[in-house]
Parts: C-alpha cells; structure tokens; sequence
C-alpha cells in the first residue's frame, strides 16, 4: 500500500533531503489530503447507521366511557382503560446486513480515494521540485552562455578595432546577448512559477523562500515494464476504488431484490383497567406490497445497469492505467537514451567545437558565423540534455505515483 511507499521514502537512509522534508510537509498540511481524511472519517461512520435498527415508539393513551376526561369509566365499563404500549420495526432479514456492507464498501473506496490523494500531492511536489531543478539549469546555461559570448563580443571587438571584422559581426554578438536575457527572464519566471507552486501544496505564503535543488546524476531505472503493470494491478488505488464501487453495486442490487421482502413491527401493550383484571396487547403488523411491485422492479432494472456500469468503469481505468503506465515507462526509456547520447557524446564534442573555433576565430583562421553557429550548437545540446534529464524524472514521478514503487532516488 501507499504507506509502504511512502516509508521507503521518508525513511530512506541518512539525513533526510530538502525534497523528503517538503513532501513529509506536504502530507500533514495539504489541504486537499486534510478534505479527503475528514471524508474518510466521515465514511467510517456510516457502517454503524446503516446497520442500527429504526427507533422504537412508545404510545401512551386512555380510553374513557361517559366522558373524555381520563379514567372516567375505569373499573365499571370494560372499554376504558389507561396503559402504553410499545412497538419495534425489523427490517427484512438481510437488510440491515447488506445496507452495512454496502457502507463498508463505500468507505472502502472513500479509503482509496486518501490514499490517491497522498500520492497525487506527492506525485505533484516531487514534479514541481524536478522542475525548479530544471529552471536554476537553464539559468546556469545561460550564465554560461553569456559569459561565452561576452569572450566572443571582445574578440570581435579587438578584431574590429584591427581592421580584421566587420561590424556585423558585433551586432550578432550583442544579438545574441540580447536572446540570452530573454531566455533568462522566461527561465526565471518558471523558477518563480515553480516555488509558488510547491509552497501551495504546502499550504504556506507563495513567496516563502526555497532551497535550491541539488544537482541531480540520472540513474538508470532497471523496473521492467512488467514488474511495474503487475503491481500497478494489485496496488493502485484508482484501480481499487472502481473494485470497491463494483462490490458496492453489487450488494445494492441484492438489496433491491430484498426490498420487496415485508418489514415487521412487534407491539406489545399493557392497560390498567381499574378493578378489573389488566388488559395485555400484542400485535404483529407488516406491509404487503401490492404497490411496491413496479417501484421494486425498477430499483432492481437501476442497480442493475448501475452495475453494468460500474464494471465497465472498472475496465476503463484499468486499461487506461496500463496504457499510461507503458507510455510513460518508454518516456523514461528514451529519455536515458537521450540522456546518454547528450552527455557522453553531443555535449562533448560542441564544447570542443565552441573553444576551437574561438581559438581559431581570434587568429583569424575561421570566421564568425561558424564561430557563432557552433556556440548555438552547444547552447542547444546543453538545453537539451536537461530537458531530457526533466522528462526521465518526470516520467518516473508518475510511474512512481501509478505503481506505488520506489523508482527514483533522491
């Protein structure tokens, strides 16, 4: 279940990370998690209601002979009487049982609805972290970038002054300066957009301040697809609560077919009757269902394709989470071969590419639309690399929140 989960994560050995802190936050001040508990309480509650029997009813009475004021006649007429009487209405045998079931299996589902509750806000807070990682990246590349381009303008700058380069070359440079404080203003507004975002799960301020993500190496997820369908099966709580309301709907229907069956009323009286003997009443009353007939046969034809729905729903989600289960599981397969691709062999060879021709162009061998063409290159790869770095943790967040495994160290 989804505590086992979350303890591995929680618990994980060593000092716990700012991410685990967050996340442990998360689940103790969520509002959304906070809604479904109380909803879950307030589920729990219903089995013991469903299951009570109705109240009983006490009469008290008098009934006078020769005038309407009490005991008048008492003794001497044998109608006039005063006592009580008491009654109990019991349900159809069966009744009260499957009307307790049926509350057992809603709070079973309102169970499973917590549960996906956790998941999803954890789900969501790890995303919003990867996330704020991926922004302060984009950052440094940029300030990396710029800082390549400031050494770029300033050969440019020394060329012009000699004589050796066009002034075109200067606007390119300030350009591309200029496209860089453009990138940076987007990639900040995310980084912003990202803390507000997590200090919402969190219930606190927006503008709270936040750690700064760690630098995050990819390792290599070795779940196969299999493992994870298997215990996506067995474990996930959307999965569960369609299996709960399928069992709820099927005791619902047994329950339409019963209540046709006669309820009983048990009465019991006693009545003083003066100087006569006591007078001692009892009495079985029930309902014949003449009238019910047509009202039953259509709760019944309800809580039917009621249930017929709710197997197909079952169906659905079922299909619907091993398909995204297998989308994102080849998301985060060629992400790492991306990943792989990027940092062992693009990223390399542009920065290799970047510093020779800056060596080149400040002697005058190469000119400087490849030099600016090759700084691009680099700019481009280095991007890429973490966006593909973002898409595998991503991918993995929500595997993790579907399958209830582990599969992303923090």
């Amino acid at each position: 279940m989804f505590q086992t989960f979350l303890l591995a994560f929680l618990l994980a050995p060593g000092e716990k990370s700012d991410l685990q802190n967050l996340i442990e936050e998360a689940l103790k001040r969520n509002p959304e998690i906070l809604a479904a508990q109380k909803r879950l309480e307030a589920s729990r509650r219903r089995p013991a209601m469903e299951g009570s029997l109705p109240d009983p009813m006490v009469s008290v009475g008098y009934a006078s002979v020769g005038g309407p004021l009490p005991g008048q006649g008492l003794g001497t007429e044998p109608m006039a009487r005063i006592g009580f009487m008491a009654s109990q209405t019991l349900p159809a045998a069966g009744k009260r049982d499957l009307r307790t079931r049926i509350a057992l299996k809603e709070a079973g589902a309102m169970e499973q609805e917590y549960w996906q509750a956790q998941l999803s806000v954890t789900a969501r807070v790890k995303t919003a972290w990867h996330r704020l990682h991926h922004s302060y990246a984009m950052l440094d590349i940029i300030e990396h970038s710029r800082e390549l381009t400031d050494r770029m303008l300033k050969v440019s700058e020394a060329r012009y002054a000699a004589g050796k380069a066009a002034q075109a070359d200067l606007l390119k440079a300030q350009t591309q300066l200029t496209l860089l404080e453009v990138k940076k203003t987007r990639a900040e507004q995310e980084k912003r957009s990202r803390e507000a975002e997590i200090n919402t799960l969190l219930a606190r301020a927006l503008d709270t301040p936040l750690p700064r993500p760690p630098e995050m190496q990819p390792v290599e997820n070795l779940t196969t697809l299999a493992q994870m369908m298997e215990q996506a099966q067995g474990w996930s709580p959307m999965v569960l609560r369609e299996q709960r309301n399928v069992e709820r709907t099927e005791l619902a229907l047994n329950l339409a077919r019963k209540d046709g069956s006669p309820d009983y009323t048990v009465s019991a009286g006693y009545y003083n009757m003066g100087s006569m003997p006591p007078l001692f009443e009892a009495r079985l009353d029930f309902n014949l269902p003449f009238f019910t007939r047509t009202r039953q046969r259509a709760a019944v034809g309800e809580q039917a394709n009621s249930l017929q729905a709710a197997r197909r729903s079952y169906q659905a989600t079922g299909n619907t989470l091993m398909f995204r289960i297998k989308d994102d599981y080849l998301m985060s397969s060629t992400s790492w071969r991306l990943l792989r691709i990027y940092s062992t062999t693009l990223v390399p060879q542009a920065t290799l590419a970047v510093e020779s021709s800056l060596v080149s162009y400040e002697t005058g061998q190469t000119d400087f639309a490849m030099l600016l063409g090759n700084l691009m290159t680099l700019l481009d790869a280095e991007e890429s690399y973490h966006e593909a770095l973002a898409d595998y943790h991503l991918a993995l967040i929500r595997l993790e929140e579907m399958t209830g495994m582990l599969l992303l160290e923090e």
